[in-house]
C-alpha cells in the first residue's frame, strides 16, 4: 500500500461524511462537495492500486499499456 492508496481512502471516507452531513444540514453544496470528494478519493486510490501493480509485475503493466494504446488508436481511427 502506497501513500496515494491511503490518501484515496482518507478523501473517499472525508467525502462520505460531508455527504452525509450535507443531507442531515440540508445543505446541497457541502453535499456536492461531499460526492466530488468521493469520485477523487477514488481516482486516487486507483492510481495507487496501479502503481503497485506496475511495481510488482512492470512486464505486465506494459503489456496492459500496450494493448490500452492500440485499442485507443483504433478507436480514434473508427474501427
Amino acid at each position: 500500500m502506497n501513500s496515494d492508496t491511503i490518501i484515496g481512502h482518507d478523501k473517499n471516507f472525508t467525502g462520505q461524511v460531508k455527504e452525509v452531513a450535507g443531507k442531515a444540514l440540508g445543505d446541497e453544496q457541502l453535499q456536492a462537495s461531499g460526492v466530488a470528494d468521493q469520485f477523487s478519493g477514488t481516482i486516487q486510490t486507483a492510481y495507487g492500486k496501479a502503481r503497485d501493480f506496475a511495481r510488482k509485475r512492470p512486464f505486465a503493466a506494459a503489456a496492459l499499456g500496450v494493448v490500452a494504446g492500440v485499442a485507443l488508436l483504433n478507436t480514434l481511427r473508427g474501427k
